[in-house]
C-alpha cells in the first residue's frame, strides 16, 4: 500500500473517512460519533459505547486491517409497519429478526394504569385527599367539634353533612343520663258510704283501708328527662311534672326510682329542674351551645315514647328561631324553637336533643299532630340563661311588650307610606300590656329602638328578650307616613294571667 493511501486511512480530514458513524481508534473529535441501534429481537439489549453493535450495523474494521472502509450513514427511523427505503415494513431495521409483538406490551401497560388508577381512587377516598375537612365539617361551637372519634369517646367526633357513622357510640355514651320522669298523684279516694250508720257495717276495717288507700300513689303521666350535673339535677319539661304530688324518677341501672325534689319551674318557658340523691354519682350530659348548631345538622332524640324507655331516633336541624303557639291554649307562644324531623312522640318531652358529639343541645318539647316530622324543642341558649334560677327556686322574669309582629312585605311599602321594606309590621297589640299602655297599635311599623335601626321581626324580638323586667325601650314609629317616638316599659309575662 502507498504512502498516499496510508495517510488517508489515517488521517480524519479525508473526505471519504469523515462519514457519520465512523470513529478512528483513538479520535477526540467530538463532532463524530458512533451510531448504535437495536430492533426487532434485539431491541432489549443494553449497549455501552465499547460494546458489540447491532447486527443490524456493519462492523468498523480496524484501519490496521482493511485499506479502505465504506460505511455509509445510517437511513432516518421511520414508523414500525411503514415500509420504505431500509425497512421491510415489519420495523427490522437491516436485520432479519422479528420485532416483539406490542400488542402484549400494551396490554400489560393498560393493565398496570388500571391497576394504580384504581389504587389511587380508594385512597383518595378512604384518607379523604381532595376533600378539605372545612367541607365536610359543620362544628358544633364546642373545643372539641373539630376532633375526630376514636371509637371510645365519640364526643370528639365531628359533625358531617353525610349520615354520622359514631351514632351507636353517642348513644350508648348518652343513654345512661337520660332518664323516665313520672307524675304521682295520691289516691285520695274514699267509699262515701263506709262513714254512713246504715252500711258501715258492711266495710269491716274501712277506715285503715281508706287510709291505706290515701297514701297510695299511682303514676298519671310520664315523660322523659336527663342528668345534667352528676350530683343528680335533672332538667325536664314543666308541663311532665305539672300537678304532680309526687315525683319519681327511674334511672338506667338502678333497681328502684328514685324520688325527686321539684327546685324550681317555669310555666311560660315549660321548663322545670329537680334533683334526685343517690350513694354515688350519676351518670350527665353536657349542654352544648344551640346557636353554633347549623340547620341541616344531623340529631339524635333519646327518651321513652309511648313507654317505650331509651327509644333513639335520629334525623335533622329543620329550622331554628321557630315561634309556636301552645298547643293546650293557655294563651303563651313558645319562641326560639328549633325544629326538627327526628321523631319526637308522648313521652319524648324532657328528653334530650343531641347533636353527634352526644351535647344537649335542645329539651324535646311539643310535636305537630297534624304533620309528619315536625318536632320542636327548647334550645339550650335558653336553658342556660336561667339554669341558676331554676336550681335555686327562683321566679323567672320573662320580659315582652305585648304585640305580635311580622316582618315588612314589598307590598306593604306603598300601603303603609314607607320608603323600604326595613322595620318591624305591628300585627296585634294586647289589651293593658306594656305596649298597648305606650300608646303603640296596630298597624304601627318599628323602625328604630333606642336609636339602632331595627330591620325585621327577629331583630326585634332579640332585643326585647335580652332586656329585663322593667327596662324602657325608646321606638321610633312610622304611623300614616309621619316619624313619631313612643317609650315602652318592658313587662313581665308571668304577671299577665290572660293574653289576646
Amino acid at each position: 500500500m502507498d504512502d498516499q493511501n496510508k495517510r488517508n486511512l489515517h488521517d480524519p480530514d479525508q473526505p471519504e473517512n469523515k462519514t457519520a458513524g465512523y470513529t478512528p481508534s483513538g479520535s477526540s473529535d467530538p463532532e463524530i460519533s458512533s451510531y448504535y441501534y437495536s430492533s426487532g429481537q434485539n431491541s432489549s439489549e443494553k449497549f455501552e459505547r465499547t460494546g458489540e453493535p447491532s447486527a443490524s450495523v456493519p462492523s468498523v474494521a480496524s484501519s490496521e486491517s482493511t485499506p479502505r472502509v465504506d460505511v455509509t450513514p445510517p437511513r432516518p427511523l421511520k414508523p414500525f409497519g411503514i415500509s420504505g427505503n431500509g425497512g421491510d415494513g415489519s420495523g427490522n431495521w437491516g436485520g432479519t429478526g422479528k420485532r416483539k409483538s406490542s400488542f402484549k406490551s400494551l396490554f400489560a401497560a393498560f393493565m398496570a394504569g388500571v391497576v394504580l388508577i384504581g389504587a389511587l381512587m380508594w385512597a383518595s377516598d378512604y384518607y379523604n385527599w381532595f376533600t378539605s375537612k372545612q367541607a365536610l365539617n359543620q362544628g358544633t361551637g364546642t373545643s372539641s367539634g373539630n376532633n375526630t372519634s376514636n371509637g371510645n369517646n365519640s364526643s370528639n367526633t365531628s359533625l358531617t353533612n353525610a349520615r354520622p357513622d359514631n351514632i351507636p357510640d353517642m348513644v350508648k355514651q348518652a343513654s345512661p343520663a337520660v332518664v323516665r320522669v313520672d307524675s304521682m298523684k295520691k289516691n285520695g279516694s274514699k267509699n262515701p258510704l263506709s262513714d254512713d250508720p246504715l252500711f258501715g257495717q258492711f266495710f269491716g276495717n274501712q277506715d285503715q283501708q281508706d287510709q291505706q288507700d290515701q297514701n297510695s300513689t299511682k303514676s298519671t303521666g310520664f315523660g322523659s328527662g336527663f342528668i345534667i350535673d352528676k350530683s343528680g339535677y335533672i332538667l325536664t319539661n314543666q308541663h311532665v311534672i305539672d300537678g304532680a304530688d309526687e315525683i319519681q324518677v327511674t334511672v338506667q341501672g338502678y333497681d328502684k326510682p328514685f324520688t325527686a325534689k321539684l327546685l324550681g319551674s317555669s310555666d311560660q318557658l315549660d321548663l322545670a329542674c329537680l334533683k334526685i340523691e343517690g350513694d354515688k354519682d350519676f351518670p350527665f350530659l353536657e349542654l352544648g351551645d344551640s346557636d353554633q348548631v347549623e340547620v341541616g345538622q344531623w340529631l339524635v332524640a333519646v327518651g321513652n315514647p309511648l313507654g317505650f324507655d331509651h327509644t333513639v331516633t335520629a334525623g335533622v336541624l329543620s329550622a331554628k328561631e321557630r315561634s309556636v303557639p301552645d298547643p293546650d291554649n293557655k294563651g303563651r307562644t313558645y319562641e326560639h324553637l328549633l325544629q326538627t324531623d327526628a321523631s319526637i312522640n308522648p313521652g319524648n318531652s324532657g328528653g334530650p336533643l343531641l347533636n353527634t358529639n352526644g351535647q344537649v343541645i335542645g329539651i324535646n318539647t311539643m310535636i305537630s299532630s297534624n304533620a309528619q316530622g315536625i318536632g320542636f324543642a327548647i334550645p339550650t341558649s335558653v336553658v342556660n340563661s336561667v339554669l341558676e334560677n331554676l336550681k335555686k327556686g327562683e321566679e323567672i322574669a320573662v320580659p315582652y311588650i305585648g304585640v305580635t309582629m311580622q316582618d315588612v312585605s314589598k307590598e306593604m311599602v306603598q300601603e303603609l307610606k314607607l320608603k323600604d321594606t326595613n322595620g318591624v309590621f305591628v300585627y296585634t297589640v294586647n289589651r293593658k300590656s306594656p305596649a298597648f299602655d305606650a300608646g303603640l297599635r296596630q298597624y304601627d311599623v318599628i323602625t328604630e329602638v333606642n336609636g339602632k335601626a331595627v330591620k325585621t321581626s327577629e331583630e326585634f324580638k332579640k332585643i326585647v328578650n335580652s332586656s329585663k323586667v322593667g327596662d324602657q325601650l325608646k321606638l321610633g314609629v312610622m304611623r300614616n307616613g309621619q316619624k313619631t317616638e313612643i317609650t315602652v316599659k318592658v313587662g313581665d309575662r308571668n304577671k299577665v294571667k290572660t293574653q289576646q
